[in-house]
Parts: C-alpha cells; sequence; structure tokens
C-alpha cells in the first residue's frame, strides 16, 4: 500500500490541533493552523466540531495515525500485538508506537520530524546495536543501541546537527544519549506520560471493539 502523501499541513487542519508534521515550520507564523485554523475544504470554516462517538473515536484514531505518521493497514497490526497484553492496551499501543526505530530517531533530535526520521531509516542511516536496520517500524528495544553508521557520520547534515543537538533539552528519560558518538540507547520502556500527547489512547480499543 502507497504512503500517505496528502500535505502534512492538511492533516493538522484536520485534527485542528498542532501535529508537528513539518519539524520547526510548526513553532512559526507560518503553522498552518496559525494561518487557517479550521479544516481543509470548500466548506472547512463552516463544519461543525460536534460529532457522535464514533466519530469522536475515529477522529482520536486518525489523530494518533497521523502523529506517528503510519497507515490503517501498520496501525492495525500494533494494535494486535498489545491487544490481549497484561496492561492497559491504549497506553499499550502507545509504547509501541513510541518504540518504533523512526519515532526513536526522531526523539533522540537526529531529525526535525518523524516524517524526516523515517527517511533515514529508510536509506540505511541508521544502526541497532552496530547493525544498520532500515525499517521504520522496527521495535527497538530495552537495551539496544540506536546510532548514525559510523560511515555516515561525515554527511555535512549529521555535522549540522551538533549546534541543535546541544540545544535540545527534551530527551526523552527512557533514553540515555551520547551527543558526542550520536548514540542513544534504551534505558526503559516509555510510560504513556512519554509520549507527550494529550490524548486517551483507550478509546482506540472502543474503535475497534465495535
Amino acid at each position: 500500500m502507497a504512503r500517505d502523501i496528502n500535505a502534512k499541513c492538511r492533516k493538522c487542519r484536520r485534527a485542528m490541533e498542532k501535529l508537528f508534521l513539518k519539524g520547526d515550520r510548526c513553532n512559526t507564523p507560518k503553522c498552518a493552523i496559525i494561518k487557517r485554523a479550521y479544516v481543509p475544504g470548500v466548506h472547512g470554516k463552516k463544519v461543525s466540531r460536534n460529532s457522535s462517538e464514533y466519530g469522536m473515536q475515529l477522529a482520536v484514531k486518525q489523530k494518533i495515525k497521523r502523529i506517528y505518521g503510519v497507515l490503517e493497514k501498520q496501525f492495525r497490526k500494533h494494535f494486535d500485538e498489545v491487544k490481549g497484553k497484561k496492561g492497559i492496551t491504549g497506553d499499550l499501543l502507545l509504547r509501541r508506537l513510541e518504540m518504533r526505530l523512526d519515532n526513536v530517531v526522531y526523539r533522540l533530535g537526529l531529525a526535525a520530524s518523524r516524517p524526516q526520521a523515517r527517511q533515514l531509516v529508510n536509506h540505511g542511516l541508521v544502526s541497532v546495536n552496530g547493525k544498520k536496520v532500515d525499517i521504520p517500524s522496527y521495535k527497538t528495544r530495552v537495551g539496544e543501541v540506536i546510532s548514525v553508521n559510523s560511515n555516515k557520520k561525515g554527511k555535512n547534515y549529521f555535522k549540522n546537527l551538533d549546534q541543535i543537538i546541544k540545544n535540545k533539552k527534551d530527551f526523552p528519560s527512557w533514553i540515555s544519549f551520547d551527543a558526542s558518538s550520536l548514540e542513544g540507547k534504551i534505558i526503559k520502556e516509555p510510560e504513556r506520560d512519554d509520549a507527550g500527547i494529550n490524548i486517551d489512547a483507550q478509546i482506540v480499543v472502543e474503535y475497534y471493539s465495535r
């Protein structure tokens, strides 16, 4: 199935909040939510935000999918992975999404957005425990070390990251990061609050239980 290539700003406007899909641009006046704070489409300004229970559940599911940049088939696969496991299914789903390799690369500050992180992984620039992994959905595990391939660190892109990473203040508590070697180690599994998403993922369980 082809990846969703719809304009990222339209996805934020559809959710009616910033999903931070375009990196630093989302923090500037150019952000679409600031310029056009209504849903996309000819009748966007007239669309009511009131919705049925089903509509609300669907909106939550779509929002999470857009944040992490996954398609329905992949999202449902992640849901099926955690369904039935001990714990709150919604929280386990967010944990699974957080531990995707592309998300970890983003959290480390090696990319300005998740789409950019996915591109870095797809292009074979990232290693796990010293071995190249080019699968964005790869599930990282506690104890694994995520790094930039040694033969790629000389690229201008990574050289220009030095100052950005030095100024980064929001490294996740579940990852330790060595800026000098561009390496991050998963030291524990993320908790619900670590995702930084003001949303009840348990609603997704209700959606798929219909």
